[in-house]
């Protein structure tokens, strides 16, 4: 039996009310038969006495069985192989072939934070890990195809996108701003239209660029603000395809002389055509770099020069990260502007500080890597442990509340158990605790009435 941490399907399970589509599924009549919903074919109407909630099979319910039932041994939510999804006011055993899958409902699509995949067969919505996954038209291409250079007026059109579906291209009319002028033939001579203009850019709009993981044609630099001193904007770019190639270049930086490093450290591969970094003479670090290792055949070259010449460079690489442990270094050997991590739990600067930072996340150390935490772990202080291991049943102390050994959002509210619905309420210590028996009973049509309103609490202790 597959099972997961309560935790993390809570928000999930906790919606017994009915969703806005829902609603308007039951006020039109375009509602199946229990039977021909279970078989997916939603076109026959069928007329049939209404119910208050739904309609499982011809019997009035006021929820469908769900996808996952609460097992209480176990203080976690185990698949129920006898579930079904609402579909409008009637509980079927698949949804219709059009729709979508999102929890315990079928859809017509899933909602912005998740993303559409197919499993065994089945379409259904799930949660992005990070930023759902987006393609965007570049430049030159698609609503772009007269766009010669990302500006300001056409920036926004790569927010949240994660893969471009053609070329990234900055030249100085992008980025310093142009003046347009539209010629109009008359039978003389040619008119001039009053001038307009295209904004420089605001180079804090850069960084919409940190979404993008592949750009499928080429990458060409040959503007940038002046303030900026590398391209980690793009430090999770992680492909560059070459579909398209720019004089056979997939990857062109050229006379940036405000450009002191690279910052490409997601860079993982490109697939075609070669590399030309040339005449930034502020540029280091580009030597550092093992640039055949990204490449996919043999043919493709780079060529790197009249850069910053490397013996003139800071000796080190200022973000260079040293796990100490595990390369055995001794403090001598550590790059001056290096961090040096001495566990999972802090970080110390590099000889001649030595001074003890604070670690933006909390991590436990499997073998020579350091892992983050679960985030229903309580981010602890003074360099103690936050967790020893993955998921929430390894925390040091719980964030939110504790269920079993389990650290969870919120204690169970009306989840469905295996025969009835189950309500626990948290104590002084923050730990959840089962309510008495007679609670549920008679409240669950109050909570259901409440649901999308407040949250109900059943009980507060266990004979309340």
């Amino acid at each position: 039996m597959e099972v997961v941490s309560a935790q993390n399907a809570f928000s999930e399970q906790l919606s017994l009310g009915l969703s806005q589509e829902q609603k308007l599924f039951s006020r039109v009549v375009d509602a199946t038969s229990p039977a021909q919903a279970d078989a997916g074919d939603p076109q026959r109407i069928t007329a049939r006495p209404a119910c208050m909630n739904f309609n499982d099979s011809g019997a009035c319910v006021t929820q469908c069985p769900q996808t996952f039932v609460y097992n209480p041994t176990t203080f976690q939510l185990e698949h129920n192989h006898n579930a079904k999804y609402t579909y409008g006011a009637f509980c079927v055993k698949k949804c219709p072939h059009n729709f979508v899958v999102d929890s315990s409902s079928c859809v017509r699509a899933c909602p912005s934070s998740k993303m559409e995949v197919e499993e065994n067969g089945i379409k259904m919505c799930k949660p992005c890990t990070d930023i759902c996954p987006k393609a965007c038209d570049g430049i030159g291409t698609g609503s772009l195809v007269s766009a010669q250079t990302v500006d300001s007026s056409n920036i926004d059109k790569f927010i949240n996108c994660t893969k471009i579906n053609g070329n990234l291209i900055f030249l100085v009319t992008g980025i310093h701003g142009k003046i347009i002028r539209s010629c109009s033939e008359s039978i003389n001579f040619p008119t001039m239209d009053p001038y307009h203009t295209i904004a420089a850019i605001n180079p804090e709009k850069l960084n919409i660029f940190q979404t993008v993981r592949e750009i499928t044609g080429y990458l060409n630099i040959q503007s940038w603000p002046e303030n900026m001193t590398d391209f980690r904007v793009f430090s999770n770019l992680v492909t560059i395809g070459g579909r398209a190639l720019y004089s056979g270049l997939s990857l062109l930086i050229l006379k940036q002389q405000g450009i002191t490093s690279l910052q490409f450290q997601s860079l993982k591969q490109i697939s075609a055509g070669n590399i030309y970094i040339t005449d930034n003479s502020n540029l280091c670090y580009y030597h550092t770099v093992n640039w055949t290792s990204l490449f996919s055949t043999p043919t493709q070259k780079t060529v790197i020069h009249r850069n910053k010449r490397a013996e003139n460079c800071s000796k080190y690489y200022f973000s260079m990260q040293i796990f100490l442990p595990v390369t055995g270094l001794l403090w001598e050997d550590i790059p001056v502007a290096s961090t040096v991590r001495l566990d999972c739990v802090g970080v110390w600067s590099s000889p001649p500080d030595r001074l003890l930072m604070e670690w933006e996340f909390r991590e436990f150390a499997n073998g020579s890597v350091c892992v983050e935490c679960d985030p229903q772990c309580e981010k602890m202080e003074d360099n103690m442990i936050t967790c020893y291991g993955p998921g929430p049943d390894h925390c040091t102390k719980c964030f939110h509340f504790k269920d079993g050994p389990n650290c969870v959002e919120k204690c169970p509210d009306g989840l469905q158990g295996a025969n009835s619905f189950i309500f626990k309420y948290a104590d002084e210590d923050r730990e959840c605790h089962p309510c008495h028996p007679n609670c549920t009973q008679g409240s669950l049509a109050q909570v259901e009435s409440e649901r999308n309103v407040s949250s109900s609490i059943v009980c507060q202790t266990p004979g309340k």
